[in-house]
């Protein structure tokens, strides 16, 4: 599926082709590039969640063990427990639902628009924060 090549990434997509999602695995091809990219970001982005969650845990842990934490900790611990929400907002419904492919990118507009933050920190670009 996914193969490096002089520090290039290469997406092998007929994994899809396979399943019957030929129009999808086409335009995938022509915008390899892209999808590379967009794949590559993706996957950066949920690898530091998920770094910032195992982080958080031990800040759980610390404070069961201690009870207390210092306000920094307190603060990232909150943080974190935020942008866990947020992705169960907005990633569950993403496989739970039919036509979430569709729905989550027009709530994350339309959260904008509203002011609301329903993005994980993760997820967002430095200009973002």
């Amino acid at each position: 599926m996914l193969k490096k090549s002089k520090n290039k990434w290469n997406l092998d997509y007929s994994f899809l082709e396979k399943k019957g999602y030929k129009d999808f695995a086409s335009r995938l091809n022509l915008n390899s590039e892209k999808s590379a990219k967009a794949f590559k970001v993706f996957f950066n982005s949920l690898r530091k969640e998920a770094r910032e969650t195992k982080q958080a845990s031990y800040l759980v842990v610390k404070f069961l063990k201690e009870g207390k934490l210092s306000k920094k900790e307190e603060k990232e611990l909150k943080l974190q427990f935020y942008d866990v929400l947020k992705i169960m907002g907005v990633g569950i419904p993403f496989f739970m639902i039919p036509g979430a492919t569709v729905l989550v990118p027009f709530l994350i507009k339309l959260s904008r628009k509203l002011g609301l933050d329903i993005i994980p920190t993760s997820f967002k670009k430095d200009e973002d924060l």
